[in-house]
């Protein structure tokens, strides 16, 4: 937990109110948002935060160090565990920080403290950087097909002016090319040993 604040705690004791911001961050993994006071919504952010923060990391170490956190002595709290780590995380993988959003939202009716919802930002980082990342992936994964797809043309190119030309030529003319092809590709195993 992060270092605690100046002042008066929010529960009885440390103890109290890591207790009390653990369940609240429970809660938070298990129903997305939820709605309670200004103060213990800014306390809940760096608690929650950090837990999300393992949760990316995703080894053993990292899940114990969140069940320690979230007491995992239930099966509900072994489920949001599991949620944390296969549904939440993966979502904010391409977030580096900001992970809870604070909205006030008033006063409450009985007692007038001031009130607000933290949720998770589940939302991509932004439609830019979005765009811009599937493009790279793209050129990527089409980058080494490109370089064959260049060349498969010229080849085809010549073959079908040559097909054009006298059709028998063109028979002739492609088995060149096949040896051609082999020829360098047995040079390279002959280099390599």
């Amino acid at each position: 937990m992060p270092a605690p604040t100046k002042g008066p705690r929010l529960g009885g004791g440390p103890a109290h109110e890591r207790l009390m911001l653990n369940n609240l961050a429970a809660a938070l993994f298990e129903h997305k948002r939820i709605t309670t006071t200004v103060t213990k919504a800014k306390r809940l952010r760096p608690v929650a935060e950090r837990l999300i923060t393992f949760a990316k990391r995703g080894d053993l170490a990292s899940r114990r160090r969140v069940q320690a956190a979230i007491s995992a002595r239930t099966n509900t709290n072994k489920g949001i565990i599991h949620e944390l780590f296969t549904e939440i995380a993966p979502q904010l993988s391409e977030r580096n920080g900001g992970y809870t959003r604070i909205t006030k939202i008033g006063n409450r009716k009985g007692d007038n403290a001031p009130m607000a919802v933290i949720e998770l930002v589940l939302e991509p980082v932004s439609a830019k950087q979005a765009v811009v990342k599937e493009a790279e992936k793209a050129a990527e994964k089409s980058a080494p097909k490109a370089d064959a797809t260049v060349e498969a043309p010229a080849e085809e190119t010549a073959v079908e002016e040559t097909a054009a030309e006298a059709p028998a030529e063109a028979e002739v003319t492609e088995a060149p090319a096949e040896e051609a092809a082999e020829a360098p590709a047995e040079e390279k195993a002959d280099d390599a040993k």
